[in-house]
């Protein structure tokens, strides 16, 4: 059966797009609360980015202003720490938090943290097989991948298998990801409050904030990426059910 017209996937599709709302949602709300708490020091994010590159002695990333809402990002290619306009900007909480986030992943960089390394890693092949995956799972199905699965094998099942394996990279990607993210916000929060750049009480509450909700939403991403593993390994047959339709 196509799909879009499996009621099991729509369900799925409803509820990774409520999970995706919800965590957005709560990243706004958060950003929102944090940009009207401007903090003591005075920095603006771009001040902020640069004074804990330089408390890490990393002196080889540029940072730039980056057009787009909440687009900031650290790219690791080309040393490059990017910031939306009211990050760059901004001299409130949620401009520290995010600034000192995305210098969190920097410092991942230069240190060598493993899991940001095996996300770096994993990217092209997880793109590859977020797109390819399913569709392999499709013909496999359409070639009878989960009879072939009680019965030894086949090409459609091979195919099936192999659609699994490649969307299993992307499940992965996202897995992993939550980690990486996680223990930038944990470095943000120590190398803000360490060297006063934002206070104990309201301003790092604000921080913490701002940082746990952009969390939940690679927890969301990673829940929906499993979710959807889990459906095309069982159409596959991996999972001991038989989807012949």
């Amino acid at each position: 059966m196509f799909m879009f017209m499996d009621p099991t996937y729509l369900i799925i599709m409803v509820v990774g797009m409520a999970l995706s709302g919800l965590a957005a949602l709560l990243v706004k709300m958060q950003f929102a609360r944090a940009q009207k708490i401007a903090i003591a020091s005075g920095l603006t994010g771009r001040e902020v980015a640069a004074r804990v590159l330089r408390d890490a002695d990393i002196t080889d990333v540029e940072i730039v202003e980056h057009p787009g809402f909440l687009s900031d990002h650290y790219n690791p290619m080309t040393k490059t720490l990017a910031l939306s306009p009211e990050v760059y900007n901004g001299i409130t909480a949620a401009a520290a938090g995010i600034a000192a986030h995305e210098v969190g992943h920097a410092i991942q960089h230069a240190r060598g943290y493993a899991p940001m390394w095996v996300r770096s890693a994993l990217v092209p092949v997880a793109n590859i097989g977020n797109m390819i995956g399913p569709w392999l799972v499709i013909i496999g199905a359409g070639l009878g991948a989960a009879h072939q699965a009680a019965h030894g094998g086949g090409l459609g099942y091979t195919l099936a298998l192999a659609g699994v394996a490649l969307f299993g990279t992307a499940t992965a990607f996202s897995l992993v990801t939550v980690p990486v993210e996680f223990n930038a916000s944990a470095r943000a929060r120590e190398r803000l409050v360490a060297l006063g750049i934002t206070q104990p009480g309201e301003e790092d509450h604000a921080v913490r904030g701002v940082l746990l909700a952009a969390g939940m939403t690679y927890i969301a991403g990673a829940g929906i990426a499993l979710m959807n593993l889990l459906y095309w390994a069982a159409q596959a047959g991996l999972l001991g059910g038989r989807r012949d339709d």
